[in-house]
This record gives structure tokens, C-alpha cells and sequence, in this order.
């Protein structure tokens, strides 16, 4: 049987990055193994449904590159593969454990179920369905039900669970799982308004989908049990189950918004490359070994393996992220990049700029920046002649020491667009006009920077007076120093 995996969100909120992580685990396997990738909207919660939140999930996987076979596209038809538009599938398959047993009618007030856990949080007992002691198919008798039933009483389906059998799975990355039943609740299978819970429709949807192997978060583990016994329930061979660990703070809590983003839209709006963002998630959690830690999608599929997937939770390093967007950055297309660039420098009002020089600039900069619009705002002086105002202290560094203002006029004197012919005339220049000051070059150049740039760091200093240009370069040294 080939492989086919699916990634099942819930709408109840927009794309989280551990739930990219997930997809992008589920994706990476398929493609890996030749097989199918599917997407599922899980919404039987409807008390919980985000308006537009559906749309958002998938525009966000899309942007990350992860495409799916089967399933909701972009601004498609979101059809079978959405479970709110199978309930009566669900209650047919529910009602059919009923039939065989395996499950039953409960007809508990939400009351009485309080009054149940008051009792056993007295006893010390962890909260779990007593069939023994409230109202339910056993307790009440067949009649009974029976007469509940046709009088339309208000009741739930819930899974039997075999008391004396420890429940047993193997999961690819957890190794061998026991569980005794003593231990499972006997999980609600269908609500009282008649929609299933995700338990009953996610073992359904998975076995009528042919669903090989189940990769989604650790937190869906204790889960498991409840549906081996579903799918023991229905007689039907489970998937092969694998629970790859949750992603963590830098103080190794659960993922939140209180240390940094936590949603895709808000790493796709801050400026991170989608195939970076892919690259780091991909690797918190696994690694296929070596030192190379820059990967592409496709690179990813060869190299992914659920035998390479960690246990213990992964730390989500912000700063690491950076660190790889900023490479993502340094290797780009410089053409490609500044086409990108144009909206954000026409936002700043710097319009009329050849696509050609921007390339240049972003050439010149991006070893210095970590994102690709921060070279609108750091390099400013290189695509407008509005600069921001030296501070009293960077004014002071210059007018205070009469030998540096000497060794900038003598510059400027000199200076004409063949200064910039090469580098090695550039420099010249600059020698000789600091050594007719009688000071060293170094200490002219950081003032030379100030002077033209409005900034005390940048790149390469003749190759930003090239982009600045000779006649533009005149003009600043002129007005500073007049």
C-alpha cells in the first residue's frame, strides 16, 4: 500500500507554526515515500470556529510550500474532505458500534456529571466516566433506554471501554505504548445535538481516507488509546501512528505569544522568507545529521525520516531564525530581491528608481541586515538625499577636531567622479588628503561615512560613495562643511 498522511486542522484560529511544523512533517514523508499528502478540516467543534480562519490556514501553507494532493485549495470547493459535511456519515458508523456493542446510549445531565467529579475529586480519584454508577444503557436496563429513546430524551453515545485489557500501540518515534483500561474514559462518541466528536470522526475519516500513518503533535498521544480502541471497535487495522514532540519556549514552556510570534501571518508579515521559515521549522525537532543545517524543499524530502525525529521538545530559537533568514537573504538573486524591494522603498516615498540600482544597493547591504525591507530604511541615504539629522555628539566628532575638518575639505577639494574611478584611487585620495592634514586615513574615514551617509556603520565605503555617486557626494561634503 503506498503512503498517504494528512494534516487535519481545527478552524479555531489561524495557522500556528507548530501546526506548519506538523504539516510540514506530514508533507515531507509522503513526498519522501512517493505518496499522498491530503488536507482535512477538522470542525465538528463549532462553538469554537474562527470566522476566516480556514481560508487563512491554507493561504498560509501555501505560501510556505506545502501543497497537497487531496483536500481545500486556495479559494476552492472545501467538499468531502471538511467533516462538518459528514455528520450523518458519522452518526451512521457511531450508531453501528451501539449495534455491536462497543459503544452505548448515556443520558447524564451535565448536573449529574458535575455532582460524578465533585465525588471523585473528593475521593482523590482523577475525573473519568463511572458507567457503573450513573445513567446509561447498563445502569438503566434495555427498557428503560429503550423508552428514553422514543420519548426523545436528551443523550450521548459513549465508547465502551474494556476495563480488564491494556490498550497497545507501537508509535515511530516513542517506541511500544501500554496503556491499561482502567485508565481511558469512555470518550463521547456522538453529542447530544448528534455531531461526533473529533475522536469518532478523526479514526472514521482516517480509515475511509486509507490513511497509512498519523504524524501530528505529541499532545494528541493520550488520545491514541481511545482511537486503537475505535478502530478495534469498528474491526479495522489502525495506521501506524507517529507523535512528533511540541516546540518550546526559550524557558522550554509550551510555545506562546509571550516570548515572540507564534502564527505563520505573523513571520510572513515581519519579512521571513517562506523556503527560511521552512528551513528552521523543519529542523526543530529533526535533523538528518552532518553540519549543513541550510536545506531546500527538495533537498528536505530526500533527506526526511521519522527515525530522525526527536523525542523531547524542541526549543524555537528566534534568533537562530534570523540568523538563517539573514543567509536566505546573502544568497538570493539580487534582481529578484530588489523587485521585491520596490513596493517598500515607493511606501518611503523613494520612487523612480532603476530596478538595476537597487540590485546594488541590496548587494552592497544585505550583509548587514537580517530582512530584506530593513535595506529601505538602512540604506536611505543611498536611494534619497533627505537623510536622517546627526545627533549633537556625531556633529561634535567632527567640527571638535580641527585636523579632521582639514583632512574633509582637502577631500572634498579633490574630489571629482574620477576619485571613484577604482578603488585603489579612491584610497589615494583619501591618503593623501589625511596626510595633508597630518592624520592617519583611518581617522578620516569614519568621519567621511558620518559626513555622507548621516550613519556611523555601513558597508564598504567606496563602494558606497560609487552608488551614492560623485556629484551627490560633492554636494554632502559641501553643505557640511559650508
Amino acid at each position: 500500500m503506498s503512503v498517504r498522511v494528512r494534516f487535519a486542522p481545527s478552524p479555531t484560529g489561524f495557522l500556528h507554526i507548530g501546526s506548519l511544523r506538523t504539516a510540514l512533517y506530514n508533507y515531507l514523508f509522503a513526498k519522501h515515500h512517493g505518496g499522498t499528502c491530503i488536507l482535512r478540516i477538522e470542525d465538528t467543534d463549532r462553538t469554537r470556529l474562527v470566522d476566516g480562519a480556514i481560508e487563512e490556514q491554507i493561504s498560509s501553507l501555501a505560501w510556505a510550500g506545502v501543497v497537497f494532493d487531496e483536500g481545500p485549495h486556495v479559494g476552492g470547493n472545501y467538499g468531502p474532505y471538511t467533516q462538518s459535511e459528514r455528520f450523518d456519515l458519522y452518526r451512521t458508523y457511531g450508531m453501528q458500534l451501539v449495534d455491536n456493542g462497543t459503544a452505548y446510549y448515556a443520558f447524564d445531565t451535565s448536573e449529574e456529571l458535575d455532582a460524578m467529579r465533585q465525588r471523585q475529586q473528593a475521593a482523590g480519584i482523577a475525573p473519568k466516566y463511572d458507567r457503573s454508577s450513573m445513567r446509561n444503557q447498563y445502569t438503566l436496563g434495555e427498557q428503560e433506554t429503550a423508552r428514553l429513546l422514543a420519548d426523545g430524551a436528551a443523550h450521548v453515545i459513549r465508547l465502551k471501554v474494556p476495563l480488564t485489557t491494556d490498550v497497545r500501540f507501537h508509535d515511530e518515534i516513542r517506541g511500544d505504548v501500554v496503556v491499561n483500561g482502567r485508565e481511558i474514559d469512555d470518550q463521547i462518541l456522538l453529542k447530544s445535538d448528534g455531531f461526533p466528536t473529533y475522536h469518532l470522526a478523526n479514526v472514521v475519516d482516517d480509515h475511509l481516507m486509507e490513511i497509512t500513518h498519523v504524524i501530528r503533535a505529541e499532545e494528541w498521544l493520550p488520545s491514541t488509546p481511545k482511537h486503537v480502541l475505535l478502530y478495534e471497535a469498528f474491526g479495522w487495522k489502525a495506521p501506524t501512528f507517529a507523535h512528533v514532540p511540541l516546540l518550546l519556549n526559550p524557558d522550554r514552556s509550551k510555545m506562546s505569544k509571550r516570548h515572540g510570534d507564534v502564527m505563520v501571518r505573523d513571520f510572513a508579515a515581519k519579512g521571513y522568507f517562506p523556503d527560511a521559515l521552512v528551513n528552521f521549522v523543519a529542523l526543530c525537532g529533526w535533523h538528518p545529521g552532518g553540519d549543513n543545517e541550510k536545506f531546500s524543499m527538495e533537498d528536505l524530502i530526500a533527506a526526511f525520516s521519522l527515525e530522525r525525529v526527536n523525542k523531547a521538545g524542541a526549543v524555537f530559537d528566534y534568533k537562530k531564525l534570523e540568523w538563517m533568514n539573514g543567509e536566505y537573504l546573502k544568497s538570493r538573486d539580487p534582481h529578484e530581491l530588489a523587485t521585491a524591494l520596490m513596493p517598500t522603498l515607493e511606501q518611503r516615498g523613494f520612487v523612480y528608481i532603476e530596478p538595476s540600482f537597487v540590485a546594488d544597493v541590496i548587494t552592497l547591504l544585505r550583509e548587514r541586515v537580517t530582512f530584506l525591507k530593513d535595506i529601505a530604511e538602512f540604506g536611505d541615504y543611498l536611494f534619497g538625499d533627505t537623510l536622517c539629522e546627526l545627533t549633537s555628539d556625531q556633529v561634535a566628532t567632527i567640527t571638535g577636531n580641527e585636523s579632521v575638518l582639514a583632512a574633509l575639505r582637502a577631500f572634498h577639494a579633490g574630489f571629482s567622479a574620477a576619485t571613484l574611478t577604482d578603488e585603489a584611487t579612491f584610497k589615494a585620495h583619501a591618503q593623501a588628503s589625511a596626510e595633508h592634514a597630518g592624520i592617519k586615513m583611518g581617522a578620516m574615514m569614519k568621519p567621511l561615512r558620518l559626513v555622507l551617509s548621516h550613519r556611523d556603520v555601513g558597508a564598504d565605503l567606496y563602494r558606497t560613495l560609487q552608488l551614492i555617486g560623485a556629484e551627490r557626494c560633492s554636494q554632502r561634503l559641501a553643505s557640511f562643511l559650508s
